[in-house]
């Protein structure tokens, strides 16, 4: 376990390092890296401490159990294609009335219950908190007249490389 805080570490020195020697060619420079970096470092933290979060609520209700695979979802998202029939009998005798009602019982309905199990890893504080700084970063590179897209956009994509880096090595 330390060995992975260490490694993710020495991640982070060596790619601010990087990005230091960066201010020695251009201070706007510097500061548009240094923005993009951390803004999207940081939504890629908390994204993965959201998802881990969550992930750790399912298993200890054990709510995941019950659910189908992510590519049976994909692939069949109404189940339209499962094995099981409702009845076997001839269209005259079903009753339809009956069926209805086991269909809508298989419909997940929206409720506070559910707003708060998907929402928990998308309103992570830690993760609005990146988008905030994002944000507020881009405009106030824009108000002192030192935003380069050209340079701040790779640098979003630098930002998301190493966050997720960092966040495999301490997450998972």
């Amino acid at each position: 376990m330390r060995t992975q805080y260490i490694k993710a570490i020495k991640i982070i020195a060596a790619t601010q390092f990087l990005i230091l020697l960066s201010y020695f060619y251009s201070k706007s420079f510097y500061a548009n890296i240094q923005v993009a970096f951390l803004s999207s470092f940081i939504i890629m933290l908390g994204s993965f401490y959201a998802h881990r979060k969550m992930v750790n609520s399912k298993i200890k209700t054990e709510s995941y159990q019950s659910e189908r695979d992510a590519l049976d979802m994909i692939d069949d998202p109404h189940e339209l294609y499962d094995e099981e029939y409702i009845n076997e009998a001839d269209a005259q005798d079903l009753d339809l009335k009956q069926i209805v009602k086991e269909e809508k019982k298989k419909i997940k309905t929206f409720n506070l219950k559910s707003l708060k199990e998907g929402g928990s890893a998308s309103f992570s504080l830690f993760r609005l908190g990146g988008y905030l700084f994002l944000v507020l970063g881009f405009i106030a590179l824009k108000n002192n007249d030192i935003l380069q897209i050209s340079v701040y956009l790779p640098s979003l994509l630098v930002g998301i490389v190493v966050g997720y880096i960092f966040s495999k090595e301490i997450f998972l």
